[in-house]
């Protein structure tokens, strides 16, 4: 029994040492990632080619589309040549890389235009350009944030093309609770892998493989995203994040984001004061160190509709959903006032302002306080 034990330990030993030289053996290396702009020009070439070597099989009247490779001999129309359903693209900058990403128009769709961070509801399936198939909702609407910094956020493609279309129109609830749309955006994405999981391994996706997404784009849920550090939450600055859009692309980038986008074109930047914050995450978009949620708070005696203590960007009309609540606001944030000097015998002053008119909340194309910097008044 003693000799057994003896070389029963000494088996146990050699296995642990076995283990320990395999685990050695079979650490695994650290591949560093591809280079951006190399691995971009092999994924355009390969897209480029499956649009010029397959062709749409069907569109449903609900928008499904199906997309199958042309038989040798074929002569089915190609994506990239038929014309029934515009096949668009537009140029993207990430990871200093400009990417030309193509998408396929199938309807635009009739509502509004999400933001590239606002939350989205859409129904879609993605497959790779084998045609395998690794992700559906089956049909089922579903939600998600566009905001790529979001726990829950989607990949960086999703919110470059879905600003293209709109969403459509919501019917109200069958006796089972279930809600459709109707006249909703319909389209196909055909993503680079650097808009996509690029080197990052995941389920049924293959590393370095370029996606391509068919969606329907039904509903949106607008996003306000200033952050304080110290609540540790978003609370918002009172302006939308779609309205923070200064030169009007309908994006926003996080241009403080230097290893997403190290050397950001200027003509992307939204960022009024110049601080290197975007707007759309700055407390204090014009920098005069007045919080844009106080500029934009309706002060006493101002003109004063709906319940809101904020002005709206522009003004807004009742909500049908709260039939017992007059959310009507006749007012946006209004521009630098305008009206009489409330002492016409002394200059313009902080303690000598002049007064708000009608028009002051209502012009278009006016500067609006929030981003004024002589707004409120510089002390003397």
């Amino acid at each position: 029994m003693n000799k057994f034990k003896y070389y029963f330990v000494l088996l146990l030993a050699g296995l642990a040492i076995v283990s320990c030289n395999k685990s050695d053996d079979d650490e695994l290396e650290v591949v560093p990632l591809r280079d951006y702009a190399e691995q971009y020009k092999a994924d355009n070439d390969s897209i480029v080619k499956y649009l010029k070597t397959n062709y749409i099989e069907e569109v449903t009247a609900d928008f499904d589309i199906k997309i199958s490779k042309i038989p040798a001999g074929g002569t089915q129309t190609s994506i990239w040549d038929q014309t029934t359903y515009p096949l668009e693209y537009r140029d993207v900058y990430n990871h200093d890389v400009t990417y030309r990403v193509y998408y396929l128009t199938l309807r635009k769709g009739v509502g509004d235009a999400p933001c590239n961070f606002d939350e989205v509801t859409v129904s879609y399936t993605g497959s790779l350009l084998n045609g395998t198939q690794f992700d559906t909702s089956y049909g089922l609407a579903r939600n998600f944030n566009l905001n790529v910094y979001a726990t829950n956020g989607v990949i960086d493609g999703w919110g470059e093309i879905m600003p293209k279309f709109k969403v459509g129109t919501r019917n109200p609830a069958g006796d089972d609770g279930t809600i459709t749309y109707n006249d909703y955006g319909a389209g196909v994405m055909f993503l680079p892998s650097g808009l996509g999981y690029y080197g990052n391994p995941n389920e049924d996706i293959p590393v370095y493989s370029p996606l391509v997404f068919s969606f329907k784009l039904f509903a949106l849920k607008r996003s306000d995203l200033e952050y304080s550090a110290s609540a540790q939450a978003t609370v918002g600055d009172g302006v939308p994040t779609y309205l923070e859009d200064v030169n009007g692309d309908g994006y926003v980038y996080n241009h403080g984001d230097t290893a997403r986008y190290p050397n950001m074109p200027k003509e992307l930047i939204d960022d009024t004061d110049g601080d290197g914050i975007p707007d759309f995450l700055d407390f204090d978009d014009d920098g005069d160190g007045y919080t844009t949620r106080f500029e934009i708070e309706k002060p006493a005696g101002a003109p004063v509709t709906g319940v809101g203590l904020y002005y709206p960007y522009d003004p807004i009309g009742d909500n049908p959903d709260t039939p017992n609540i007059d959310e009507s606001e006749l007012w946006g944030i209004p521009r630098r006032p305008t009206g009489e000097l409330t002492d016409p015998t002394k200059p313009e002053s902080i303690t000598n302002p002049r007064k708000f008119v009608p028009e002051d909340y209502t012009t278009q194309g006016r500067l609006r306080i929030h981003l004024d910097k002589t707004y409120p008044y510089q002390k003397n």
